[in-house]
């Protein structure tokens, strides 16, 4: 009998081994997910069409700032106030903030259009982790550089005027809104009193905003009332007064304006300055000029109250997704058309591009070598480059792009090699409703200022070519404390990234570690302007010394004494 019960009990004890291991795998795979599970339900942005609706298909432009949104977050902690939005609040990221408040504070911002895919609507940004937050994200030490841009004990207030001066600004957005300060000094300068300036409505876009369209026009007289008498139009009866149009020679200096343009006034009462794109030189200028043209620029001259309140809601939508990135991706027509870049463009494209270039009169250069301008640095990066270079930054698929831009040439065809690295490529025609952008629409400027302001916002910016867009909001964002601005080294990319294409290189971590390096000293810290290239002479040294709206310091921006209690 003890024979038999053996293999009957040695068969129970296997079953109840069997058994065991089977429950202790089981708890073992529901403690993992268990742990995983809550990781997966991060707070997403879910904005089902069906069931979210609007209370109206405009908005309300007149509403204040702080009514629009209750979620705001800073770059830093400590930033200067932008001259954007009103109230902003602690820059700490909630990263594990619950689903529902989430939803509370950001569903009544965002259209019904807005795409509801969980795979491009997070609110975690998932870059690399927190741990990674401080190399992608964080500000350089702006060392306590701060706007400093008082005028001196002795400076007075506009001197009797001699006579007037009228402006017809010429360019872009940014090109108007460097000529317009500019202009300002100007005037000081020669006792003038300023018209307020004409916009561009002759150039490429041709744009037909008045300055008050994309102005605060009120705002801009009333701030610079202690330093030049500003006028809306001429007085009535001042048509028998002498006039004259006059070509104010580029880059020009202190001595030439109140020497050669105020003794005008001797023969004539109103000067029509012709244009006004870099007529005043960056350097050499008395201190007060040069601090006059920061008021003007960062102080007197916001964006009217429409654009302002578009401008902010796009940054709250933008915000809602996390820590995002401004991209100036200068792929446009026109910008390729003039710089004679064709890299990866079709045969037929490239012959359009010849077309515009030879029939728009006052470009100069007709024969460009694409190749050379893009081996030089000179050409803008593609959208392919640009996504090669935000990978080796280590930004990751998920990161929030605001693509701050006008058409780009080739349309989503040409974004997809972008697109296909980074899902959430956001632009405004997607952050905002074709009612919301109605006003704004089939005036380029207007619609340049938008993208201005959610660039000036952002946590990141990155321009894909140095013009005039990027010029001024570098310069911007180093007024309001040296914010995180990525120029990129194109001559070292695009070198880098055709060997990848020969096949000497790979598409790996080995070229993606070289392109951080080379990009470690140009996150926007505060240095100084960079002056006249070695060696330049007369009218091209002045152009090759850097742009004084991109970089005020030091003429506008001095460092705090941390020793003085603030």
């Amino acid at each position: 009998m003890r024979r038999r019960r053996k293999p009957v009990v040695m068969a129970a004890i296997r079953r109840v081994l069997t058994c065991a291991i089977c429950i202790i795998a089981l708890l073992g795979f529901l403690s993992v997910h268990i742990y995983v599970a809550p990781f997966n339900r991060l707070p997403r942005l879910h904005l089902n069409n069906k069931h979210h609706t609007r209370r109206g298909d405009t908005i309300n432009y007149e509403k204040s700032i702080t009514e629009q949104s209750s979620t705001r977050n800073l770059s830093r902690s400590e930033s200067i106030e932008s001259p954007f939005i009103s109230k902003p609040k602690n820059n700490v990221i909630q990263y594990q903030s619950s689903v529902s408040e989430h939803i509370n504070n950001t569903q009544e911002l965002f259209p019904p259009h807005i795409s509801t895919n969980p795979s491009s609507s997070s609110k975690l940004n998932t870059t690399s982790g927190i741990p990674d937050y401080d190399k992608l994200w964080k500000p350089p030490p702006n060392r306590s550089f701060v706007p400093c841009v008082n005028p001196n004990p002795n400076y007075t207030s506009p001197l009797e005027s001699r006579g007037y001066l009228l402006v017809h600004t010429n360019g872009g957005l940014n090109q108007m809104r460097a000529g317009i300060c500019d202009m300002v000094a100007i005037a000081r300068i020669i006792n003038a009193t300023l018209v307020v300036p004409e916009l561009d409505k002759r150039s490429f876009w041709q744009d037909t905003s008045k300055f008050s369209d994309v102005f605060d026009e009120d705002h801009f007289i009333n701030a610079l009332s202690k330093d030049v008498r500003v006028i809306k139009k001429l007085p009535k009866g001042i048509d028998g007064l002498t006039k004259v149009v006059k070509h104010f020679k580029s880059y020009s200096g202190f001595s030439y304006y109140q020497n050669e343009i105020a003794s005008m006034w001797d023969e004539y009462k109103v000067i029509r300055a012709a244009k006004s794109d870099s007529r005043l030189a960056n350097n050499n200028l008395p201190q007060d000029i040069q601090k006059l043209r920061c008021r003007a620029c960062y102080e007197a001259l916001r964006f009217s109250t429409k654009i302002r309140s578009m401008g902010n809601l796009l940054v709250d939508r933008m915000r809602s997704y996390g820590p995002y990135i401004a991209l100036h991706l200068r792929f446009e027509k026109d910008m390729l058309a003039f710089s004679g870049c064709n890299h990866g463009l079709s045969a037929s494209e490239a012959a359009e591009l010849r077309t515009i270039r030879k029939n728009t009169a006052y470009w100069k250069v007709k024969d460009i070598d694409g190749r050379v301008q893009r081996l030089k640095g000179y050409c803008p990066l593609t959208p392919k480059e640009v996504g090669i270079l935000l990978t080796a930054l280590g930004y990751s698929s998920k990161t929030p792009i605001y693509i701050a831009a006008g058409e780009i040439y080739g349309g989503e065809s040409r974004l997809a090699s972008l697109g296909s690295r980074f899902s959430m490529l956001m632009s405004k025609e997607k952050l905002a409703t074709k009612e919301e952008l109605k006003p704004f629409m089939n005036h380029s400027t207007q619609m340049a200022a938008l993208d201005y302001i959610v660039s000036v916002e952002s946590d990141v910016f990155i321009p894909s070519y140095s013009g005039n867009m990027a010029r001024a909001v570098e310069g911007h964002r180093r007024y309001l404390g040296h914010r995180k601005t990525i120029s990129p080294d194109r001559k070292g990319i695009v070198r880098l990234i055709d060997k990848i294409g020969r096949g000497s290189e790979k598409d790996n971590m080995k070229v993606y570690e070289r392109i951080v390096e080379i990009h470690k000293t140009r996150q926007g810290s505060p240095r100084r302007r960079k002056g006249p290239v070695s060696g330049t002479k007369g009218l091209e040294r002045h152009r090759s010394e850097e742009s004084f709206y991109e970089n005020p310091l030091p003429d506008c921006l001095c460092q705090r004494d941390s020793s003085k209690p603030r």
